[in-house]
């Protein structure tokens, strides 16, 4: 199986801005959600994390015990001149905009479509290597990333349409985890919240 893992709450997270590719640190509780979602994590064997420090610093909380490995398609879309804007910056008219059409970019940056390339592309090497972790039932992969490659990871184990997307909501230090089934992906948990001590 692989256990997508959204980041822990982070400083431009708890000001409701568009986090894309600048590198904001966790707040206090961006750390304590980390740190809940160990025990949800035995036999994860390997952990793969978006290049960015929110995503790295979730990673070291979460599995201590593993060493991350980088994989720069699990990073968040780039939001381009609208990154650390607050969601205002976009009008009502452009929000739809976006809805309807998955190819208009962010701000001059990136277009959800091209997230789903990226994303679908590593996905379908771990689903057609037979060895993966993707189709172990006892040792699994954690991916540490954001909230716009683990939806395209979702739709690309529904199989639907991006714009699903746009009716889905993802929670900070949430878990979202993927499966096959006779070779097909499988969405078994999505959004999944561990209770903070």
């Amino acid at each position: 199986m692989i256990i997508f893992i959204r980041h822990g709450q982070t400083t431009t997270n708890a000001q409701s801005l568009l986090v894309g590719r600048s590198d904001p640190s966790l707040t206090e509780l961006g750390e304590r959600q980390a740190r809940a979602l160990a025990p949800y994590l035995k036999g994860v064997h390997e952990v793969w994390v978006s290049p960015l420090a929110r995503a790295l610093s979730t990673a070291a909380l979460a599995l201590p015990h593993l060493t991350p490995v980088i994989r720069e398609p699990f990073i968040e879309v780039d939001y381009g001149e609208l990154d650390g804007q607050p969601l205002s910056a976009l009008t009502a008219e452009q929000w739809r905009a976006h809805e309807h059409d998955h190819d208009v970019a962010f701000g001059g940056g990136e277009s959800l479509a091209s997230v789903d390339r990226r994303v679908h592309a590593e996905l379908d090497a771990l689903l057609a290597d037979q060895s993966s972790l993707l189709h172990s039932t006892h040792e699994h992969l954690a991916i540490v990333s954001h909230v716009s490659p683990i939806k395209s990871a979702t739709i690309w184990a529904l199989g639907v349409s991006g714009s699903v997307t746009w009716r889905m909501r993802l929670n900070n230090g949430s878990l979202t985890t993927v499966a096959t089934r006779s070779g097909v992906p499988s969405l078994v948990n999505f959004n999944v919240v561990p209770v903070l001590n």
